[in-house]
């Protein structure tokens, strides 16, 4: 710990104005240099939060949190698997469905999709594709009355709207007079559901279960999509289910079915931490050289405070105290100016936007149109206790320095 004596000249040094005026100059540009890179730091990191978070939402609206499928097409005795999955405590909803691919048909062109089935009423258990619809409305998909939902992309595809005929080309081959043709069903469009991404908006299109059943000749649901208490909970719950349901049944968390999209995201927020924080260290390396002149400028008042008595760590101290401080300075600023754009960011977007006409995320390439932006105290934590550490081991050198300063070897020309 350092002594009450060491505190007040360190402190004194910082107060006192400099002979020297491009040491003081050094020490701004260090200051400075902190202020930006933990600005800029802490920016990034709750923007690549944002985007985390904002495509993790916007995926699992879609899917589900977990699923259960069987071995084949078709789920064998899904009633039993259903009831064993609603019993798990950390599964908060359960709902079957059939999933296949197939080629759909409208009025101005045609287009390869995957075609979902689902049970309207059981649906919103574990998905909240009814607050993305757009037009129409999800209980629309009755039995038997061959409604399908689309993507709001898909439809204009297809260049059909409500109450327009989609015909679903299905990859299953039926044995007729004139030869083998695949099976074909005229659907009528019902709803058009806006997801925000365009694999879903694009690619997607919900049907009854029952119909997809007739229209797949499937003896069952292909699977049951759960909802969960816990997202991150997600693979170990699949692996309990997975041992109570037996060999005959895949169970799936959304981490496992999505892990290689959440891992470049979790990739490149690594890479930009490291990157970032080389700024930082340069910045708190800085201070090097600034301490460095001043321990030669003050040469003759550590040759007095070594005469008066002062030890070798006393002096270091001094400087340590006072690099410690300028680092402290940067830090304390550059977090405020970081938390404060990280937090303002959106709005701050929006209104070069308006002001310049220019769009950085265009709604037609990207997943997302805005800028989002998460803050999250931990990463400040980390960012805080980093620059710290950076601007703490860059006073040892200097301070080291000035601690073996020979009291006759500074003062012989003074």
């Amino acid at each position: 710990m350092f002594r009450p004596l060491e505190l007040f000249i360190g402190t004194r040094y910082i107060r006192a104005k400099r002979r020297n005026h491009f040491i003081s100059f050094i020490s701004v540009v260090s200051m400075l240099g902190l202020i930006i890179g933990i600005t800029a730091l802490i920016t990034v990191i709750s923007v690549m939060n944002g985007f985390d978070t904002e495509l993790r939402s916007r995926i699992l609206g879609m899917v589900s949190q977990a699923t259960i499928t069987g071995v084949a097409d078709s789920m064998p005795n899904w009633q039993r698997a259903l009831a064993i999955a609603e019993r798990n405590p950390h599964v908060k909803g359960a709902a079957p469905y059939v999933e296949r691919e197939a080629f759909l048909r409208g009025n101005s062109a045609s287009q390869g999709a995957i075609v979902r089935g689902i049970l309207p009423d059981q649906e919103p258990k574990v998905a909240d594709i009814g607050s993305k619809m757009i037009a129409g409305k999800l209980s629309a998909l009755t039995e038997g009355s061959w409604g399908i939902v689309l993507g709001r992309d898909l439809a204009l595809q297809l260049g059909v709207n409500l109450g327009d005929k989609v015909v679903v080309y299905a990859p299953v081959i039926s044995v007729t007079p004139i030869g083998a043709v695949p099976r074909l069903r005229r659907f009528t469009v019902v709803g058009i559901f806006e997801a925000g991404m365009q694999e879903y908006d694009s690619g997607l299109a919900i049907v009854n279960m029952h119909d997809a059943e007739k229209l797949y000749q499937m003896s069952g649901p292909s699977g049951i999509r759960l909802k969960l208490d816990d997202l991150f909970a997600a693979n170990r719950v699949a692996s309990d289910l997975g041992k109570q349901l037996g060999d005959a049944y895949l169970a799936r968390g959304w981490m496992q079915q999505h892990a290689n999209f959440f891992k470049a995201i979790a990739m490149e927020k690594m890479v930009m931490f490291i990157i970032l924080s080389l700024i930082v260290a340069v910045a708190a390396f800085n201070l090097v050289s600034s301490l460095v002149m001043l321990v030669t400028d003050k040469q003759s008042d550590i040759a007095i405070l070594r005469t008066l008595g002062s030890t070798p760590r006393s002096i270091m101290g001094v400087f340590m105290i006072q690099g410690m401080l300028i680092g402290l300075m940067g830090i304390v600023i550059g977090v405020v100016c970081g938390v404060a754009l990280a937090i303002n960011l959106p709005s701050i977007v929006d209104w070069i936007q308006n002001i310049t006409g220019y769009v950085f995320l265009p709604e037609s390439v990207y997943y997302i149109n805005n800028v989002p932006s998460k803050l999250r105290w931990t990463d400040v934590g980390w960012i805080t206790g980093m620059a710290f550490v950076f601007s703490l081991l860059a006073t040892i050198y200097p301070a080291w320095r000035a601690s073996r300063t020979q009291p006759a070897e500074a003062l012989r020309y003074e």
